[in-house]
């Protein structure tokens, strides 16, 4: 059975003064431990349900829920809900407030009221995780948006959640900023924190998720394993998110070197070249 580390059941909400309900009875779970996408169009809902995710908004109808425990909407608890859920906003300018980078790093710390020694050795750390030892004392306003997204995530990591989340984390940033940031999270992944990334770019998706759903018009219509996603093609399709371009460039080659190759649809390019290059290999 799947451990939902966090999740939504009915959810609804519409913004004060809205034409219309944003979130229309969502219901799924994160589950523990994986590395998860939720794709969906500009304006399904995707921001609205992350703002719920750690409390900042309250659903009008439905509850989320932590390790199978409802949200209690009180100022202590939902204190300890953001220093579990992690929430990376899709504009870094929203979330950095202080003068400086380490000063920025250190706010969150300084709100639970720990220690200077041990707020100081907290900082020191993310900065060094993050690369960015060298910008400690730099001004926020003279950071590239990369380095502010950087930022912004590692201001969240160092109260050190047991789920992140990221909206639209790389909007905006070109081929190599974004393969930096997918390491980053890699990493992030492999020291125990459950990353839920909200996304339209179905490569990202189909390359870097183990577990993939979808929303549309506020509802959720999909959640699998990312070969599963790859079986809803029609749904992909009317939803303009489409099929990652690895997947119609294995479509493309001739079905002799793909029954030969074998695996099914590789996950990324360099997946292909290398069961290309073992056929090359074993062909001589």
């Amino acid at each position: 059975m799947t451990s939902w580390l966090l999740a939504f059941n009915d959810l609804h909400y519409t913004y004060p003064g809205g034409r219309g309900p944003v979130l229309r009875g969502v219901t799924f779970g994160i589950p523990e431990g994986k590395k998860c996408v939720l794709l969906g169009r500009n304006g399904c809902g995707k921001s609205t349900l992350f703002l719920h995710g750690n409390g900042i908004i309250q659903p009008q109808t439905g509850q989320v829920s932590w390790r199978g425990k409802p949200f209690v909407y009180k100022r202590s608890a939902l204190q300890e809900m953001t220093q579990r859920v992690g929430l990376v906003f899709q504009d870094p300018e929203h979330q950095l407030i202080a003068s400086t980078v380490s000063e920025d790093i250190s706010y969150g710390l300084c709100n639970r009221n720990l220690p200077p020694e041990v707020i100081r050795a907290k900082v020191e750390n993310i900065l060094d995780v993050f690369g960015m030892r060298e910008l400690a004392d730099v001004p926020i306003h003279h950071l590239s948006l990369g380095q502010k997204r950087r930022l912004a995530l590692a201001g969240v990591m160092v109260l050190e959640p047991q789920l992140l989340l990221l909206d639209e984390p790389t909007a905006y940033l070109d081929r190599y900023q974004t393969k930096n940031l997918l390491r980053e999270l890699d990493q992030i992944h492999r020291s125990g924190t459950t990353v839920l990334m909200a996304t339209h770019d179905m490569d990202i998706a189909f390359e870097w998720a183990e577990w993939i759903c979808v929303m549309d018009a506020g509802k959720l219509v999909f959640a699998g394993e990312p070969q599963e996603a790859l079986s809803k093609r029609e749904m992909l399709e009317s939803l303009h998110l489409g099929m990652p371009l690895i997947a119609e460039v294995w479509e493309a080659l001739p079905e002799s070197l793909k029954q030969e190759v074998g695996g099914g649809i590789p996950r990324s390019v360099d997946e292909l070249k290398k069961r290309l290059s073992g056929q090359l290999v074993s062909s001589r």
